[in-house]
């Protein structure tokens, strides 16, 4: 009973920025799920959502956001604390212009982390290769690793991520929205590429493995990307709608079988990518809004119990489709956990909150996803 005192003052009294969890697990699941119960619907609202800093900066219009190196970039002003309280996200992702030095990075994590009762996850996309938002800063001088596509072995796999987990470790990071999951199975497909760990999805799958035991071994959290698979595209999703001519036994024979392999291998998250697979998918919807892809298949067929995450909605195979809030709510309804980057992000959240108040997402639905995130986010390894 005093253990369970404590645990409530702790997240209940201002000011306090760390929470206690049993690290029993059937304890921590009760502990999470007492936590949820004392949670305003605006706080469990604010951590199925993630956000660049500049999106706490409401005079930025959302170009600027998406294009434009900023004060808000690069620094927490009061304007964006007060901005953060009101509308405070449960995730921060640090591209590469919020990204100066090691000892600004650490400072700008550090004062996000004051402000939220409840532990952020801090990420960042750093795959290695083309994809090296810290490593391809001179400043940090951090040797990148190579491409995905020129990993060969179990060992090397592992030692990269380890390698990668280690120096975002070091900067305050949590979680880095990797390794990729894709097999590069489509020639004119340019989005993924090298960044495949191969074109024969068994060999995908050994390396997928243990590239999440390195970063789990550096205490990183993981994302395979980007489920169902974007390695047969021709399209790129970021500047347009993407589709897989597969049919779903087609992709249980090929894509599926690195996400097995990482799901079965303990990643912390799955990162659902905007594609159409009308062949695979009655409701023809982009992956990220479909109920089938995710809640009947990813979780129903493959069994994955983690954190589902879309990948960023100010991509233009959303975008450009489909209403900011009502693709939101739609990728909540259809099972996703956290929603990456929204644009027009207080009007997202504050639809979402409305959405919760009409019936439109249910609170148990709700209630459902703030859990997996918070179990992910006491998860020691």
């Amino acid at each position: 009973m005093r253990r369970l005192f404590l645990f409530l003052a702790c997240f209940v009294f201002a000011g306090c920025t760390t929470t206690k969890i049993s690290k029993d697990s059937s304890q921590k699941e009760n502990d999470v799920a007492l936590l949820v119960e004392q949670m305003t619907v605006r706080e469990k609202i604010g951590q199925m959502l993630a956000v660049a800093p500049e999106y706490f900066d409401f005079t930025l219009s959302q170009k600027q956001i998406d294009q434009d190196k900023t004060e808000a970039s690069t620094m927490l002003t009061p304007r964006m604390k007060l901005n953060f309280k009101n509308y405070p996200a449960g995730t921060i992702i640090l591209f590469a212009k919020n990204i100066e030095t090691p000892e600004q990075t650490k400072r700008l994590i550090a004062s996000y982390r004051a402000l939220s009762r409840v532990p952020l996850m801090i990420c960042v996309d750093e795959e290695g290769g083309r994809v090296a938002r810290i490593a391809k800063n001179k400043n940090f001088g951090i040797v990148n690793v190579p491409p995905a596509l020129e990993t060969v072995t179990e060992e090397k796999a592992e030692a990269n991520g380890f390698a990668i987990g280690t120096y975002l470790s070091s900067l305050g990071f949590n979680a880095d929205f990797a390794p990729v999951a894709d097999v590069w199975t489509n020639d004119e497909n340019t989005v993924i590429g090298d960044r495949a760990f191969s074109r024969d999805p068994n060999k995908a799958a050994v390396l997928v493995k243990a590239s999440i035991k390195g970063f789990h071994k550096a205490g990183t959290k993981t994302a395979i990307k980007h489920f169902p698979g974007h390695g047969d595209t021709r399209e790129d999703s970021h500047t347009s709608s993407a589709k897989s001519m597969k049919t779903w036994e087609q992709l249980k024979d090929c894509e599926m079988i690195p996400f097995k392999a990482g799901i079965k291998a303990g990643t912390d998250m799955v990162m659902i990518a905007h594609i159409h697979t009308p062949n695979a998918d009655a409701e023809n919807l982009p992956a990220t809004l479909s109920h089938t892809w995710i809640t009947d298949r990813l979780r129903g067929e493959l069994g994955f119990n983690g954190v589902v995450v879309t990948d960023a909605m100010g991509m233009k195979a959303i975008s450009e489709y489909y209403e900011s809030t009502k693709a939101a709510i739609m990728a909540i309804n259809a099972g996703c956990d956290i929603i990456l980057m929204p644009h027009d992000y207080a009007k997202v959240f504050d639809g979402i909150i409305k959405a919760v108040e009409d019936g439109t997402i249910s609170e148990d639905r709700i209630n459902e996803s703030v859990e997996r995130i918070l179990l992910m986010k006491f998860r020691k390894y």
